[in-house]
């Protein structure tokens, strides 16, 4: 499983990928534009996004926190 960077996207098709190889040896390609972009993403969501659940745990009062957890343990151990 990958963390942190990935890797680029490579086209599925053999073609394509030969011809994106070629192009990137010969240099009139750049791998740079395979890479996903963030473009068109609200900076402040992806900011919120990465903080998660501590920032989920950190809004929440302990009293709903407490509840959320026996709600979890009870779906875990709930025999099926």
């Amino acid at each position: 499983m990958l963390s942190g960077m990935q890797k680029p996207k490579r086209p599925r098709d053999p073609n394509q990928l030969g011809k994106l190889i070629v192009d990137l040896s010969v240099g009139d390609a750049d791998d740079s534009k395979n890479m996903p972009d963030d473009s068109g993403k609200d900076p402040a969501a992806m900011a919120l996004g990465k903080k998660g659940g501590k920032a989920r745990a950190k809004a929440l009062s302990a009293k709903k926190r407490a509840e959320i957890a026996r709600k979890a343990a009870k779906a875990r151990w709930k025999s099926k």
